[in-house]
């Protein structure tokens, strides 16, 4: 089929209808800018929702990826291989963890995490352990399991029976979860910041009482850092600036910069409870992925990006204040490093979706997170000239919704 061929109408033929895209296909990306089949220029804000930290065809990715293809695909987990080592190494040694297990996408990483939580609580403590809080609005997947497990129904529904054993406490909200925490509880299962539900970082001390609860309850804390990780906030993983450590952390989204890849991680006490047999994953692991998410890691995690987003996230935050002052559409501008959410103001309640559409007419790439928040995730190195330029199309992108 010859490119000519290939148009938004084909999607409709031939593709599950689970999708909306929008009506551009893009087609090549350098940087923080992308290219439709039309050859029009967007800036991409999104960043393919909190993915691409290095941005489109970084030259570093782009060989690790050729270097490693050359070599060696795939071999199984009958035999590890040198990439995923030397990626679970670089892992060890930046965070808390003491043990990896690699996966191909958050929801994986996330099913591998509960799983282990529940097989940790059987192994010490007998069946009775089981339960599982998170948070309401809360996301961590698209299994069954991890649907279950994050806190909006919408994504549950007509997909019943779905797994027992699973609460949701109030996000922020220490007393809500007091009330649902026993003895029975084998791990609380939170965002530092939440992502889907609509970019809510944890207020000052919330992680520290649960941290806390978890102890008095003898359950795990599993947090979901697949939006948060990998640079995004401004340190290597959002625990790293709470003053809170988990015991089972995952990671995905930005650590391959959009090859597919997540992993787990955890202390060596909670890991051994994956023995063998217990779990896997076919392509988990592949050096194709951990050989890209080891250069990414080695790139991302220096003092010259990380305070580098901290910046960005200061001058795009201050230019979405200047644009609210004189439009005055948001109620609220909040997040860390360069996951920002924009909530609307009542005028606009549940209608965040007509920003992202105004935007790409205007040449730029935003994201929502829920129905009340515009969301920006773009990439960790985005030049400043693109923020400055990203800025101006989204103050016309916000007149354009004005006028209608």
């Amino acid at each position: 089929m010859s490119d000519q061929a290939v148009s938004r109408e084909l999607f409709d033929q031939v593709m599950v209808p689970n999708y909306a895209p929008g009506k551009v296909i893009p087609v090549r990306g350098q940087g923080a800018r992308v290219w439709d089949q039309q050859d029009k220029e967007y800036i991409d804000f999104a960043g393919g929702i909190a993915v691409s930290a290095l941005g489109h065809t970084h030259p570093a990715l782009v060989q690790a990826l050729t270097e490693q293809a050359g070599k060696l695909w795939h071999l199984s987990n009958v035999f590890t291989n040198e990439p995923a080592l030397r990626l679970a190494k670089k892992l060890v040694d930046a965070t808390f963890a003491e043990r990896v297990f690699f996966a191909n996408s958050g929801g994986e990483a996330n099913e591998a995490a509960f799983k282990l939580a529940r097989r940790y609580a059987w192994d010490h403590f007998g069946p009775d352990k089981h339960e599982i809080i998170s948070f309401k609005d809360s996301f961590h997947g698209r299994t069954l399991f991890t649907v279950t497990v994050g806190g909006q129904a919408k994504y549950t529904e007509g997909f019943e029976p779905v797994p027992g054993g699973i609460h949701h406490a109030q996000y922020n909200d220490i007393e809500s979860l007091r009330a649902l925490i026993s003895d029975k509880t084998c791990a609380v299962v939170l965002e530092p910041i939440q992502g889907e539900g609509g970019i809510h970082p944890a207020d000052h001390g919330f992680l520290s009482e649960v941290r806390a609860l978890c102890d008095q309850h003898k359950a795990l804390l599993v947090f979901d850092e697949i939006q948060t990780g990998v640079g995004r906030t401004g340190s290597l993983y959002a625990y790293m600036n709470s003053g809170v450590v988990p015991d089972i952390l995952t990671t995905a989204k930005a650590l391959g910069g959009g090859f597919p890849i997540g992993a787990m991680l955890a202390t060596e006490q909670v890991a051994k409870s994956l023995a063998v047999g217990t779990h896997g994953s076919t392509y988990g692991g592949n050096p194709l992925g951990c050989h890209v998410a080891e250069v990414l890691l080695d790139i991302v995690d220096t003092p010259e990006v990380l305070n580098g987003v901290r910046e960005k996230s200061q001058r795009l935050k201050a230019g979405l204040q200047a644009l609210n002052s004189q439009y005055g559409v948001f109620d609220d501008i909040r997040g860390e490093g360069l996951l920002i959410g924009c909530e609307v103001n009542e005028t606009f309640k549940g209608k965040a979706r007509l920003f992202l559409g105004a935007a790409l007419e205007q040449g730029l790439m935003v994201l929502v997170a829920g129905p009340d928040v515009v969301r920006f995730a773009p990439s960790l190195i985005i030049p400043d000239e693109d923020i400055d330029e990203g800025l101006k199309r989204f103050g016309k992108s916000i007149e354009a919704v004005l006028a209608q």
